[in-house]
């Protein structure tokens, strides 16, 4: 029976501005290798526009909702490019299964429109404006199971509503079962064996983009960032996990 392979593409946070030609790297790399699913865990666009954190600082009014919807739908058109040229004239197309999960910045959309003091934006403002006519969209922290593994952007606290926090250790203790998740900038992941013979792994799938954030501080900006292959997905052993740097993929895809 052949095995499953999802490539992950974790948070991207495209905003205007920010260098985008990793996205075609990754584009070629996907076009080579062909899993037979592909995962974005959410916040492709980061909505800069729309950040209520910022509201009142200098310049936040001169921010462009157009254009953060816009940059995002390049980084897709730019992902999809080599893959479409792969499929040009071939008999036989690469078509993956293509998921995108809807994170919190995504979800800063809805919080607009929802607000009392943004009435302004209402039929205005829309989640139709995102480029996602390639794929499946599941809604924002609605848990989806794809070949016996659960993503979500991230996983709450049973009862709680909040963000289930700590490692993926942790996580995976809680959970108790295999995950993958976004949202958390620090890439980690954690596994555990069964007496039944079975393993459940967790995964935090880090970032894939090449700028800074300010809020991280010259100190805090230092992380892993890459996508994931995940070969052999099932539900008995989860997946065997291959790590591909952003580095890697500039070096040799772009």
């Amino acid at each position: 029976m052949p095995t499953k392979k999802h490539l992950v593409i974790p948070d991207t946070q495209v905003k205007p501005g920010v260098k985008l030609d990793h996205f075609t790297a990754l584009g070629n790399y996907i076009a080579e290798k062909q899993p037979d699913t592909i995962v974005h865990v959410g916040d492709h666009w980061d909505m800069f526009s729309l950040s209520s954190y910022d509201e009142g600082k200098s310049g936040f009014d001169q921010r462009d909702y157009l254009a953060d919807i816009e940059c995002g739908n390049e980084a897709m058109r730019l992902l999809f490019a080599p893959i479409d040229a792969y499929n040009k004239r071939r008999r036989n197309k690469y078509e993956p299964r293509c998921v995108f999960l809807m994170g919190n910045h995504e979800e800063r959309v809805n919080r607009a429109t929802e607000s009392a003091n943004n009435a302004r934006f209402r039929n205005v403002v829309t989640q139709d404006d995102f480029d996602l006519s390639r794929w499946r969209v599941i809604p924002f922290l609605k848990p989806h199971q794809i070949d016996g593994l659960w993503y979500s952007h991230y996983f709450v606290a049973p009862r709680s509503g909040r963000a289930l926090g700590g490692n993926a250790h942790y996580k995976l203790n809680k959970l108790k079962f295999s995950f993958v998740m976004g949202h958390v900038q620090d890439k980690d992941s954690a596994q555990e064996y069964l007496n039944n013979g079975e393993v459940i792994r967790g995964l935090q799938a880090g970032v894939f983009n090449q700028h800074d954030e300010d809020y991280h501080g010259e100190q805090g900006k230092h992380f892993w960032r890459g996508v994931h292959m995940l070969h052999e997905v099932n539900r008995k052993t989860a997946y065997d996990h291959m790590e591909i740097s952003l580095k890697f993929l500039l070096g040799n895809y772009a």
